[in-house]
């Protein structure tokens, strides 16, 4: 049976990734925290696929809303800087992602995926795992599900924000409602 991870401190990361600039460089939950933000981490199987394309723009569509947030989002694969690279310069009208606001990392030793149990060993691919990390480092929500469905990325802001709200959320919660 897998060892809990909510509520604990997330394991630590460092990968190479295509920033939004489309230079290569790295990320780190270290980072993140050390500038006082929050990690949203998301995992998705592999480039050039059919409905990871859908939910990567997804949230670069709506990444200024995790920056209000004070989130850093980070989409993670086990394929290489390069593949990502050429995803990204390939238009979305070819099934690719074009220009994105946020970094994808690459976990090409499959060691990112494994910590944090979204590894699909006999296929070297991650299943949909998404996480989000406090900029203490604590992991306080985490949602791991099938590849062929995408995430919603109305219920990840709604999550995030019942996070910070740092009281109790009840069901359905929204922003601006009371919390128990």
């Amino acid at each position: 049976m897998p060892e809990r991870t909510v509520a604990k401190q997330a394991p630590r990361f460092e990968m190479d990734a295509v920033m939004p600039n489309k230079e290569f460089g790295k990320v780190s939950l270290e980072e993140n925290m050390k500038n006082d933000k929050w990690t949203v981490l998301f995992f998705y199987p592999m480039d050039f696929t059919f409905v990871c394309p859908t939910e990567i723009t997804a949230f670069s569509d709506r990444y200024e809303e995790f920056e209000d947030l004070d989130a850093e989002v980070i989409g993670v694969s086990t394929d290489t800087i390069h593949t990502h690279l050429a995803w990204i310069k390939t238009p979305r009208e070819d099934n690719g992602l074009g220009d994105l606001k946020y970094p994808l990392a690459a976990d090409t030793n499959h060691e990112v995926a494994r910590k944090y149990g979204v590894l699909i060993e006999e296929e070297g691919v991650a299943l949909r795992g998404l996480f989000i990390i406090s900029p203490e480092g604590e992991l306080q929500y985490s949602v791991v599900h099938h590849n062929n469905i995408g995430r919603n990325v109305d219920e990840t802001i709604r999550v995030l924000q019942a996070l910070q709200t740092g009281g109790l959320c009840p069901a359905n919660w929204k922003p601006g409602q009371k919390t128990l």
